[in-house]
């Protein structure tokens, strides 16, 4: 048993600074599986080592992909860790092997989440998402699936079901994209538009999006070049300003 502190602490260097320098790395296997149960921030920095034993060492975790789906919660938009998390998310979702209902649920759940996400981790997770579609393209009914859900009562998928596969992400729609396409930020609705084209072959590379800052994409917004507004050229006449109006005979704006 560790404080939580030193947890984290041990937990974000042993991907480099501890696993290469050990004979037996497999030794590491119950330390890193008890981590990433217990949940939160932990789970979250035990994936790096986990990722290591997994590809390299040939460590077997039936429940991996659901633990993984587990993480998936509001807060996962706001961590510390959130480019960490997704980096390598995007590599356990990379294999074009995965089942398609394992993809739907992660894309649907991701997606739901995102109605509460920040600007700054949309316009992350919208390139994350149709990255998915590209890898999976049996997932892509979700967008094209005529007749969706009217509202969220009618959506089909289980929200707060554990197991991805009970999930019934398949059977439901993409709506909640369609509903960013309505977003306060123009950037977002506009990364949102893109799921009403077909999309190319070509992944967008997502990297440079891990780790966007409110204060980047503030910055961003303030440094862009003013347009010019056209104005109004009549002259205004009357209470409420419009031709012919009755008020225009009785009142005045001088």
């Amino acid at each position: 048993q560790l404080p939580t502190g030193l947890y984290k602490k041990v937990l974000v260097i042993l991907h480099y600074s501890v696993l290469p320098y050990m004979n037996e790395p497999t030794l590491m296997m119950d330390f890193l599986t008890v981590a990433y149960g217990i949940g939160g921030a932990i789970s979250l920095l035990a994936l790096n080592g986990l990722f290591i034993l997994i590809h390299q060492h040939n460590l077997e975790y039936p429940d991996f992909y659901k633990k993984l789906y587990s993480l998936l919660d509001p807060s996962i938009y706001h961590v510390k860790y959130r480019a960490r998390f997704f980096h390598l998310t995007d590599l356990f979702l990379s294999s074009s092997h995965l089942p398609a209902y394992l993809v739907a649920a992660f894309i649907k759940r991701l997606s739901r989440l995102a109605l509460t996400a920040p600007p700054e981790a949309l316009l992350m997770v919208i390139p994350f998402i149709c990255n998915l579609f590209r890898r999976h393209p049996a997932c892509r009914v979700l967008v094209h699936r005529p007749g969706g859900p009217a509202d969220m009562s009618e959506d089909p998928y289980v929200m707060e079901e554990e197991e991805p596969s009970k999930s019934r992400a398949l059977e439901s729609s993409l709506w909640e994209i369609q509903s960013l396409q309505n977003h306060y930020h123009p950037e977002v609705a506009k990364a949102a538009a893109v799921l009403n084209q077909s999309l190319s072959e070509m992944e967008d590379d997502i990297s440079g999006l891990l780790e966007l800052s409110a204060y980047e994409l503030f910055d961003k917004e303030v440094k862009k070049k003013a347009v010019d507004v056209p104005l109004e050229f009549e002259q205004v006449r009357g209470l409420f300003g419009k031709k012919n109006d009755i008020f225009a005979e009785h009142f005045s704006l001088d």
